[in-house]
């Protein structure tokens, strides 16, 4: 070899040139258009069970604020739920099925739940012996539960609707975060002081970035949710060739025979849960689904919480002498069902108590805003762009605005009126809506706002005035608080946003 050949060097790279390959521009424009597409087309859907979802979080404090006259229990002896238990099923001997709910610290209150011999259903409240004290009357939290998880639409139908919203609101977020390749190089980045649309669109972005892995998880674990019959029924078609009995059976446990003689004794409350503590001493029982009692095939499954565990908890079979039968596996079983017990804490934020619960709420209105400021942003990129549609301006706003407002007057109502709160919700929609025929959008915005907290605040005094002397539960004077401290908000904001006077 010739001395003077030098082996070749690597060239170094150039200073600033980006580590991350360059994201070709129409990927970035197919992802865009999908995730507009996908916004616009499910838009009020989304809003809606966002908005919905986020105060769905608290359902059993506002269940507890609803009644607050009633005994708050943080524990009851196995005789006062055997007790609670006789005394609700010698209202109806024939019953189908109990079920009989225990006090846990969400809902620290003794109830069991039943048909009467018409047919009708009831819940029935207890106190620390087991007599019962009165019924349960909560429409405002069923409606705004059910508002949530079907849309107060027949089960199969909303559960199916909500689900593929999930999948709608998941595929947005994907494709949202795809759409901007600098979405987390610029997570803090603000445009403040320029156009009104570029700091709303960095608002939107970081704001869905912030809460990126809370916003997939409640999308993700909300499409499992409400597709399950769904799920069921592909599971049923690729492994029982359709039998969906089958299927369901993989989630219900050891079976007891039907057997509709007469028992020789009423199943007995006390004693399975006297069994089920020695057996699982670190377990806590939640509830007891009673089925055919007084027969010979009389039998209970039983669900057992352990602290500390992100499950919704095991459930145990018990037959109608008390004896263990198994486990369905929730917490024992395969990784299939582990990870299905996970998911109703996990979107609902049924877990870890307060904290976790109030950061729930927070990150689900902030995902509701994102909803909300992704319309308003696709509207005022039209008007940039020369196409407004101030109609549509007009009814986003006011739509978006009616949700609270819904909310605040359809809680006042179920304090003083009979009717039907999903009918007076859906009452003050329209009607909020329909400032859209002639407002502007900032006045619809500071009207609706400046509504909602007068209602608030005249539900918090309502609520107060009609239980004078009778809240015995702390968390009624909690959410009341709250109430009034969400209109100052509100009021605050409105505030905030008037015109600033010239000199």
């Amino acid at each position: 070899m010739d001395g003077s050949t030098t082996a070749p060097t690597k060239a170094k790279p150039k200073v600033g040139k980006p580590i991350w390959p360059k994201v070709p521009a129409e990927f970035v424009r197919a992802m865009l258009a999908g995730h507009s597409a996908l916004g616009l087309a499910f838009a009020a859907l989304i809003y809606v069970v966002c908005f919905s979802g986020s105060i769905a979080v608290f359902t059993y404090e506002f269940m507890r604020w609803e009644q607050p006259e009633r005994p708050v229990l943080h524990e009851v002896s196995p005789q006062a739920a055997d007790a609670a238990f006789r005394a609700v099923l010698a209202k109806n001997p024939k019953a189908h099925d109990l079920f009989i709910r225990l006090p846990e610290p969400s809902s620290p209150r003794l109830s069991v739940h039943g048909d009467d011999a018409q047919g009708g259903e009831h819940t029935w409240y207890a106190d620390a012996t087991g007599k019962l004290v009165g019924e349960q009357k909560t429409p405002w939290s069923t409606f705004q539960a059910t508002l949530h998880t079907v849309l107060h639409l027949p089960r199969a139908w909303g559960g199916f609707i909500v689900g593929l919203t999930g999948v709608a609101l998941l595929s947005s977020l994907v494709s949202g975060v795809l759409s901007h390749p600098r979405v987390f190089k610029d997570a803090f980045a603000f445009r403040w002081g320029g156009s009104k649309r570029l700091q709303e669109a960095d608002l939107h972005n970081r704001i869905s970035v912030w809460g990126l892995p809370f916003h997939l998880i409640v999308s993700l674990t909300g499409a499992f949710l409400g597709l399950t019959l769904i799920i069921v029924g592909v599971l049923a078609l690729a492994t029982f060739k359709g039998d969906t009995s089958k299927a369901y059976a993989l989630f219900t446990g050891p079976s007891v025979k039907d057997d509709p003689r007469p028992a020789a004794k009423v199943i007995d409350i006390a004693a399975i849960l006297t069994n089920l503590k020695a057996r699982y001493p670190d377990a806590r029982a939640s509830y007891l689904y009673v089925e055919h009692p007084g027969e010979t095939g009389q039998h209970a499954s039983v669900n057992l919480v352990t602290e500390g565990r992100l499950s919704r908890g095991e459930t145990v079979i018990v037959d109608g002498t008390a004896k263990i039968l198994g486990e369905v596996g929730y917490e024992s079983g395969s990784v299939g069902l582990r990870v299905l017990a996970t998911m109703t804490p996990l979107h609902f934020g049924w877990f870890g108590g307060w904290p976790i619960k109030v950061a729930y709420l927070l990150l689900g209105l902030g995902l509701t805003s994102v909803t909300s400021s992704g319309v308003a942003i696709w509207l005022a990129r039209r008007r940039d762009k020369g196409r407004p549609a101030p109609r549509w301006e007009r009814v986003w706003t006011a739509f978006v605005w009616s949700q609270p407002l819904g909310y605040a007057v359809s809680a006042l109502a179920a304090l003083v009126v009979p009717a039907p709160p999903v009918a007076v919700w859906g009452a003050v929609t329209l009607l909020a809506t329909a400032t859209a025929i002639a407002w502007t959008p900032k006045a619809i915005s500071a009207a609706l706002r400046l509504a909602t907290a007068g209602f608030l605040v005249l539900t918090a005094i309502v609520h107060v005035a009609v239980n004078a002397g009778r809240i015995a539960d702390p968390v009624a004077w909690i959410i009341d608080a709250s109430l009034i401290a969400t209109a100052a908000i509100l009021a605050g904001s409105v505030w905030l946003s008037r015109p600033k006077a010239t000199a």
